[in-house]
């Protein structure tokens, strides 16, 4: 039986609408289902896609089918999640509302988000699923612009679990000209990337586009810091973070303390990132949302809780976070201030 796709992006905010708007393009039926405000913005302007490379395209407001309900979903079959990690299992419970028993075991989810434990939580109210509950993981930046413009401001290719479905879900990603590939491991490739997320923090708490950031040395030797404490707790913890493609977890201490001169030649050859970047959790705190600390930073310190390591770096950092998102710290630390406050030299 030939399959026929019909999708659902669940929280379709900067990476879901990005992702969608390609998957419309190549012919796919798409449902956007996301907020009210992004809903007229798109009925208004349509949608503007562009990356680092300098590709763009539009979309006009009558070829995108943005809602607000999840019922609108429910002659979906493939569900890309994209909300944020602590709405996963309420996202879950919504799928579980739409569909019988006998129609959830035929359709395919696909977890787009941040965190290790998002298709866990997934399978937990949706155990029909078995093996069409898919982890993903997104490696490159979007960026909401306004008007209708998302902006893919690093690179990277999305990952999804290789099995007879994540395949089929595979095929549609690169059909439509989304960079993708399928790997075994997704636990794997989970907490290396989160490794690498642990820069979100450091970009909100900087405050300034990613690429300025890592400019500076003194970051770079924060994010290190961060990194190598993350590989210490995870070795300890008995996990085995994966790499996928260039994103080495356990080399990124190493390239990132090079001086400038090297960094830049080394750095340039792995990952590309304009200068309109910027990290989803500067993106919440610039707009007053609860950013995902407890599931990236989080996570870390949950791991050395369990073995007992202080874990000082990314609780101070996480800290750091916490006090911004309720107005009683600072938003921006420049690049000394924070090394100071985290003991580093």
């Amino acid at each position: 039986m030939s399959f026929s796709p019909k999708f659902a992006i669940l929280g379709s905010g900067s990476i879901g609408t990005y992702i969608g708007a390609y998957l419309v393009k190549a012919g796919y039926p798409v449902v956007f289902i996301g907020r009210e405000r992004l809903k007229q913005e798109i009925q208004l302007f349509g949608l503007g896609i562009s990356d680092y490379k300098g590709n763009s395209f539009t979309l006009a407001p009558s070829q995108v089918r943005y809602v607000t309900d999840i019922k609108e979903a429910k002659d979906s079959n493939v569900f890309l999640i994209t909300v944020k990690s602590k709405d996963t299992v309420e996202v879950g419970k919504s799928i579980r509302s739409l569909f019988s028993p006998e129609e959830l075991s035929k359709i395919i989810v696909v977890s787009f988000q941040n965190g290790v434990r998002n298709s866990k939580e997934l399978a937990s109210v949706l155990p029909e699923l078995n093996d069409r509950n898919l982890p993903g993981m997104v490696p490159f930046n979007v960026v909401a612009k306004g008007k209708g413009q998302f902006h893919q401001g690093t690179s990277g290719e999305l990952v999804v679990r290789s099995n007879e479905f994540g395949n089929k879900i595979h095929s549609c990603l690169r059909r439509a000209g989304l960079p993708s590939i399928v790997h075994k491991n997704m636990e794997g490739i989970l907490w290396g990337k989160l490794l690498f997320n642990l820069n979100n923090s450091l970009n909100a708490l900087a405050g300034i586009p990613l690429r300025e950031e890592l400019s500076q040395r003194t970051y770079r030797k924060i994010l290190a810091s961060m990194i190598l404490e993350g590989l210490e707790i995870l070795k300890l913890s008995g996990i085995q973070p994966a790499s996928a493609g260039k994103m080495i977890p356990w080399l990124a201490p190493i390239i990132l303390g090079l001086p400038d001169f090297l960094f830049f030649r080394v750095a340039s050859s792995m990952v590309k990132i304009d200068p309109e970047a910027r990290s989803s959790m500067w993106e919440d705190l610039h707009h007053g949302r609860k950013t995902e600390i407890p599931y990236l930073n989080g996570e870390i310190i949950s791991l050395a809780d369990e073995i007992g390591h202080k874990a000082p770096i990314n609780r101070k950092i996480a800290s750091l976070i916490s006090e911004a998102e309720s107005g009683s710290g600072k938003s921006k630390y420049d690049a000394e201030t924070l090394s100071n406050l985290l003991g580093i030299v």
